[in-house]
């Protein structure tokens, strides 16, 4: 058997070889990735805390694209078979880098399955039922385009319903899986009709590359880098245009938190196109980019709210700066430096302590033997020794800096009537879509982090606060 885990391994590796033959400047950032991660730890040590180097190696994030609810149900089914559940609601739909999308991200759960491979799928469905988006009209001929559409044949959603139920395949099944899986992410050579997807793209380049196409692909397929600052100039340097500037919180003297992310610009890529007389001619579309990532350690609510705060009043400060191009890229990244050193902590054990991050924790190897007992608060076990604070990593995503990644990346602003309703989609819609449970991030790490604190203190004989007991 070849269990379910070592499915998603060798599933990450196909996709990144399938990927780097697609988009070549791929391969170029893996290579710029990995010179960066070793030069990062002869520098500064190992980063153990946040991920040892192996699983910071072999991390990817992959996106894809569906179009309709059935379509994300059969994609939740091929993640289900490599142990990826649905994590997290992320609504594309509003602020300056809206898109007709909502989106959950398949990973896996549980702390030993993230460390044995933490592949991730950011997965966005398509909102043809949004009128801001889209008339009746178009609405109705892009549902009837999409219902003609296979994305994952019955043979590999058949094998991933027995992985699933048997916690892998046999040798030659799961080979199968892989080949099938890999393919159905492959970009197709069938020829794109012209006129389809250019009145789609009058609504937004993410419509067309959903709906104007009659198979879905990896739109971008992430590394993660331990310097995301010297990985954006080393691959300036390679001649690589990057987008304006780096997503997410600011380079700081302070913890590592959340997300940051960039990418390289979306490359003009050779596709044939159908035109309407029926004949094929050749052509080129820019969508899809090669984003790199950083993580940090994942926010409480209330860390995310002083995160979202920040953010605001970086947002505001900025929009008084009269400068523009890369001035004004340096000067988003000082205003954020000078905004965060003034309102967020400057070291974990404030995070801990103030709540604002989740740690798991332990006793201490080594504790006081002179019959003392130890104190009842979390800070005081803490400075006094009794406890070591390990800091969670986040695993998931920012819906601001996804929007902001996908508008850097687009030839044309969408097309967006605000005068009408949205269409309501949540986390429990899409449940329903996918017939299965949407996590909860926040309700992830909380569980992780008070079950340690709760073993901790048991082991130091003391009793569970009320707050652990919640």
């Amino acid at each position: 058997m070849v269990p379910t885990w070592r499915l998603r391994t060798a599933f990450a590796r196909r996709l990144s070889a399938v990927y780097g033959t697609e988009v070549p400047a791929y391969t170029t950032l893996l290579d710029v990735t990995a010179r960066i991660n070793e030069e990062t730890v002869r520098r500064d040590g190992h980063p153990g805390h946040l991920g040892g180097l192996d699983r910071v190696t072999a991390e990817r994030h992959g996106a894809i694209r569906v179009g309709t609810p059935d379509e994300l149900r059969q994609a939740g089914a091929v993640f289900a078979a490599l142990g990826m559940h649905p994590v997290g609601f992320y609504d594309l739909r509003d602020g300056p880098g809206a898109v007709p999308v909502v989106s959950t991200a398949f990973r896996p759960l549980d702390a030993e399955e993230l460390e044995r491979n933490p592949f991730r799928v950011f997965t966005s469905l398509l909102t043809p039922d949004d009128r801001r988006f889209f008339d009746d009209g178009l609405a109705r001929r892009l549902g009837t385009f999409l219902g003609r559409r296979t994305l994952f044949p019955p043979a590999l959603l058949a094998l991933a319903a027995r992985a699933e139920d048997g916690g892998g395949l046999p040798d030659a099944d799961a080979d199968r899986f892989l080949t099938l899986a890999t393919d159905a992410f492959a970009l197709s050579a069938e020829p794109v009709d012209r006129a389809w997807y250019e009145e789609l793209s009058r609504v937004s380049a993410v419509a067309a590359d959903i709906g104007g196409v009659t198979t879905t692909h990896l739109n971008h397929l992430t590394p993660r880098v331990l310097d995301i600052d010297a990985l954006y100039r080393r691959m300036t340097d390679h001649g690589i245009t990057m987008i304006d500037r780096i997503q997410g919180p600011p380079r700081w003297d302070g913890p590592d938190v959340l997300l940051r992310q960039t990418s390289f610009r979306a490359l003009s890529e050779p596709r044939a196109f159908r035109e309407t007389d029926g004949r094929v001619t050749d052509g080129t579309l820019r969508v899809r980019f090669g984003e790199v990532e950083a993580r940090g350690i994942a926010l409480t609510r209330t860390g995310r709210t002083r995160y979202d705060a920040l953010t605001a009043e970086t947002d505001r400060r900025t929009a008084a700066s009269d400068t523009t191009g890369s001035d004004a890229a340096a000067d988003h990244a000082a205003t954020a430096r000078a905004v965060w050193e003034a309102g967020f902590p400057r070291t974990e054990r404030l995070l801990a302590t103030e709540g604002l991050a989740f740690f798991t924790y332990a006793p201490a190897l080594t504790r006081p033997r002179d019959g003392r007992r130890p104190p009842d608060g979390l800070a005081a076990l803490l400075d006094q020794g009794w406890l070591t604070a390990r800091p969670i990593v986040y695993e998931d995503f920012l819906p601001r800096s996804a929007a902001g990644i996908f508008r850097s990346n687009l030839t044309r602003d969408t097309t967006r009537d605000t005068e009408r309703t949205a269409a309501p989609y949540d986390a429990d819609r899409l449940a329903a879509a996918l017939d299965r449970p949407v996590h909860d991030p926040f309700a992830r790490y909380a569980d992780r982090s008070l079950t340690t604190l709760r073993q901790a203190r048991r082991a130091l004989g003391l009793t569970p606060t009320p707050e652990e007991s919640v």
